[in-house]
């Protein structure tokens, strides 16, 4: 698609922010007014459409597409997305460690641990940690109180966590991602310690390795969208 504006520019609207396009607010691909909760999150969304050159790139517009999934989808399905995460955290890739012999693990164990602990902890939960890759139930109390916690977020950050969750295969790599003081770096290396390790062992792919930083660019921004949004 060829570019059809000249200036992007975030201005307010009623309840919130809104990119316009020479003057036009831009709509979800629903339909809807894309009004977001902060000045910041709607400036961001604006450089994303200033940064476009003479044709349109879809792939590179990671904020409104959040904005969109959050407007669209989640404001009508909070159940569903709830309920989505919560599989994130019933088969949690930090809960899942190699066997005790296995030279991996010493590694899943340094990095995993702390960051299983520090949540457990906060939430005043309990995972259970499994060797191997047969599946164990989490508690269902640690269920409903991460259920409890999640209903508490607003749909724009339910949008960030659905895609922070999936790219990591981790709630409480998700959840860690959007605290203000979040080290997105070391997050991202946590969630790719496995595939990391294989890179080690078997040496690194260009095309695995691309697809890493597409991956991670997805995560930083979806990091990003739920700080900003929160103003």
């Amino acid at each position: 698609m060829k570019r059809f504006y000249k200036q992007a520019a975030a201005t307010q609207a009623e309840a919130g922010w809104q990119v316009a396009l020479d003057g036009r607010g831009v709509k979800t691909q629903g339909g809807k007014p894309q009004v977001v909760p902060s000045a910041a999150l709607a400036e961001a969304l604006g450089a994303e459409w200033a940064a476009q050159g003479e044709d349109i790139d879809p792939a590179s517009f990671l904020l409104r597409d959040l904005a969109d999934y959050a407007l669209d989808v989640v404001g009508g399905e909070r159940a569903d997305v709830i309920a989505t995460l919560l599989r994130y955290a019933e088969t949690d890739t930090l809960c899942y460690r190699g066997e005790p012999d296995e030279p991996i693990h010493a590694r899943q164990q340094a990095v995993w641990e702390p960051l299983l602990t520090a949540a457990e902890q906060r939430w005043d939960i309990h995972f259970e940690r499994i060797s191997g890759i047969i599946h164990r139930p989490q508690p269902p109390e640690t269920l409903k109180r991460l259920e409890t916690i999640l209903s508490a977020h607003s749909d724009f950050t339910l949008a960030a966590l659905n895609t922070l969750a999936s790219l990591s295969a981790s709630l409480v790599v998700a959840l860690a991602a959007i605290e203000p003081d979040a080290d997105i770096a070391a997050l991202w290396n946590a969630a790719e310690l496995e595939a990391d390790w294989q890179v080690e062992q078997w040496g690194e792919d260009f095309e695995a390795q691309a697809r890493r930083e597409r991956r991670l660019a997805a995560f930083d921004a979806a990091a990003r969208f739920a700080r900003m949004a929160r103003g």
